[in-house]
């Protein structure tokens, strides 16, 4: 399929969204709500990190999907934004845990290799595109998966939550590739750069699962519907797996040795078609092509 990436300049009316957009599921809620915690500093750090990088493209094709993926991912960054202020409002002050996650990024992660580390500033560069890379491989697997979670829509969410949580996914599977792609592009050649791949990955996976399970801890603990009731815990949290309110572990899990496989390539994930299917209709997405193709026209 030829396509073009490009960012969608959506918008959402949150003023109708219930603290728990999932009727009764307080813990698929939240579970789900530490993306909101996450993506804004995420994204931003994937775009600043892209930005340092854009001098070692050579590949015109690869440019104009990297600009695409920057483009996407600012957009997502500053929806996901608005979420933790609609979450403040209610009452859920997010900001102890998202200043722990800009501290990761901004300066564990940030320019400079962090603790004096004898690292080139090449290959820091290198090291942080193979954790972009590996983190867009359980994006990807996300945003898949709520593009087929039938049991979410069964489950009477709020529409603006779920259209917010499909749009971002299909870009996901959109822009599937191009994290891939620029670690590639930029790492040089041979059994280096297929090391530090796995290295990317063996980093990732378990600090992305550390910071999901205290991120939802924090949420459920802080929630003023709750009153302190309730404690994030595995047993409620593979309630809602069975429910389908959530992917499985084994779905996440399988991600992982299919991104090490030295052949690998995320062009294999999820469905395109979804995806691109889904953007077509999306509320948010179409009312943004209608604004674009308004100003167009004035």
């Amino acid at each position: 399929m030829s396509y073009r990436i490009a960012p969608r300049r959506v918008s959402f009316d949150w003023q109708e969204t219930p603290l728990h957009w999932i009727p009764d599921e307080p813990t698929a809620t939240h579970v789900i709500n530490v993306l909101h915690l996450l993506l804004p500093a995420g994204e931003r750090w994937f775009v600043k990190v892209f930005k340092e990088a854009l001098p070692l493209v050579h590949d015109e094709e690869l440019l104009k999907d990297v600009k695409g993926f920057m483009g996407q991912e600012a957009t997502h960054s500053v929806q996901h934004s608005y979420v933790l202020n609609h979450l403040a409002e209610q009452g859920l002050d997010t900001g102890p845990y998202t200043r722990h996650v800009e501290f990761l990024l901004d300066v564990l992660l940030g320019e400079k290799p962090p603790l004096g580390l004898p690292l080139t500033e090449r290959e820091w560069l290198r090291f942080r595109l193979s954790l972009i890379a590996a983190i867009e491989q359980f994006t990807a697997v996300l945003g898949d998966w709520v593009l087929r979670a039938e049991e979410l829509d069964r489950a009477d969410p709020d529409p603006v939550m779920l259209d917010l949580l499909r749009w971002h996914g299909a870009e996901e599977v959109e822009h599937r590739s191009v994290a891939f792609d620029m670690y590639e592009h930029c790492s040089g050649e041979g059994a280096a750069r297929y090391a530090r791949r796995l290295l990317g990955m063996a980093v990732t996976a378990p600090m992305l699962l550390y910071l999901w399970a205290w991120g939802a801890r924090y949420l459920v603990r802080h929630d003023p519907l709750l009153a302190s009731r309730l404690r994030y815990s595995l047993r409620e949290h593979n309630r809602a797996v069975a429910k389908g309110l959530l992917p499985s572990w084994r779905e996440l899990g399988r991600a992982v040795p299919r991104y090490c496989r030295r052949s690998y390539h995320p062009s294999q994930e999820g469905s395109l078609r979804r995806a691109v299917d889904y953007l077509a209709t999306s509320p948010a997405a179409r009312a943004a092509a209608g604004a674009l193709g308004r100003a167009a026209l004035s």
